[in-house]
């Protein structure tokens, strides 16, 4: 993803498939496309019993994947680039 939207959401009683859920709504409000991936903070991925968490994992049809480069609570949403090159 090259370009995408950069959303905050540090509601504590929220779920992180909720949060991605209201940055998705947003997103497709305001640009018309409904986003495909998500990049969150590594803490935010919580997996129980597993020494090392999948790279990519998926909240309803978003895919979301880890990157060290997002704060804790953000969200870089947007749609991925070799499916915005599919569209017309």
């Amino acid at each position: 993803m090259n370009i995408g939207m950069l959303w905050f959401d540090n509601d504590p009683k929220a779920e992180m498939t909720k949060k991605i859920e209201r940055a998705a709504s947003y997103y497709r409000q305001k640009y018309g496309k409904a986003p495909n991936v998500c990049f969150i903070h590594p803490s935010m991925l919580k997996i129980e019993n597993i020494e090392s968490p999948p790279k990519i994992v998926k909240a309803g049809g978003i895919e979301v994947r880890t990157s060290g480069s997002v704060l804790p609570n953000h969200f870089w949403i947007g749609v991925n680039g070799s499916h915005a090159a599919n569209e017309t």
